[in-house]
């Protein structure tokens, strides 16, 4: 019904799979879907405890991509113009001249940003939605591809700000990378740790073909039934007493972005429901909230979802 329809060439993505693999070790399934992320177009939210690599993620898929890469340390005092930037009385010409904040990079790198205000988090909202901001009333655009990878510690922990939902719902993906399996963590502490290579790191990739690979994922196909299983998918999430509510439409569109990129990484031009499963925990457990009041949705909770939906 849905076909595999391979694409007959190869992904020039592989290499930089292979690459963070050997940089960010025993995490392979979590690297595919950050670069599935990016592939779509997509923003990218880490949450996990500090030290398993969440930095190291973000900084190796810029110098792999070839993207500007930017870092902002969200801090409690940080505010909304150390981000975007600030204009200045030029004395010499006598008139204002506008210093870019960090944001106008390809790859900003938004490290705690739950340890930063409400106010200062909502400076990221224009610019991961629209691709700008707007300084002092003026529109600037940001450089293109542009995205934001953001990584914060559990809300638990001392001197953190949940995101809110409307910032949440702006990342396309949420990803927790966990402990490193025992083979892994062996490898890291013998060697004494990746950032020696990570200092090494060659880009794989110019950003310049970024978009013709973002053009070619948007391609691939999704079928009628492909699209009738997502909207399965949506429907159910609605009705689940699991979750103080559902998925909306626009997590739906993200879910089909995410699935059409994880099809091609995999050489497929056809989206498979196999695609779907495997994006939809990513794509949907930061949109969905426990109706215990427990937080978001777990893994179980999204595994329960995709087990009590039939594929059409």
């Amino acid at each position: 019904m849905f076909g595999s329809q391979l694409s007959g060439h190869p992904r020039p993505f592989a290499p930089v799979l292979a690459r963070a693999d050997e940089i960010i070790l025993g995490k392979g399934p979590e690297i595919r879907l950050a670069a599935a992320c990016l592939l779509a177009g997509g923003h990218l939210l880490i949450e996990d405890l500090p030290g398993l690599g969440k930095t190291t993620l973000a900084q190796t898929l810029a110098r792999l991509l070839g993207l500007q890469f930017s870092r902002i340390q969200f801090t409690s005092d940080l505010l909304p113009a150390d981000i975007t930037g600030v204009s200045i009385f030029d004395r010499e010409k006598g008139e204002f001249r506008f210093l870019p904040g960090p944001i106008f990079s390809q790859l900003i790198l938004a490290d705690e940003i739950n340890r930063a205000t409400p106010k200062t988090q909502s400076a990221l909202l224009e610019a991961m939605e629209e691709g700008q901001v707007t300084v002092e009333g003026e529109t600037r655009l940001l450089p293109s591809p542009f995205f934001v990878v953001a990584t914060q510690n559990p809300t638990h922990q001392i001197g953190t700000f949940p995101l809110p939902e409307s910032q949440l719902d702006r990342f396309l993906m949420r990803l927790e990378l966990g402990y490193p399996d025992r083979a892994a963590e062996r490898a890291l502490l013998a060697t004494g740790g990746q950032r020696q290579a990570l200092s090494h790191l060659t880009p794989l990739l110019e950003a310049s073909a970024l978009p013709a690979l973002q053009r070619e994922v948007a391609a691939v196909h999704a079928a009628g039934p492909l699209i009738d299983y997502v909207q399965a998918l949506l429907e159910a999430s609605r009705q689940n007493p699991s979750f103080q509510h559902g998925l909306s439409p626009r997590a739906g569109l993200a879910l089909l972005a995410a699935a059409r990129a994880w099809a091609w990484l995999a050489d497929r031009d056809m989206v498979l429901p196999d695609d779907v499963q495997a994006v939809l925990p990513a794509v949907a457990r930061h949109r969905l909230r426990s109706a215990q009041g427990s937080g978001h949705a777990s893994r179980e909770d999204i595994a329960a979802l995709i087990r009590g939906v039939a594929i059409p």
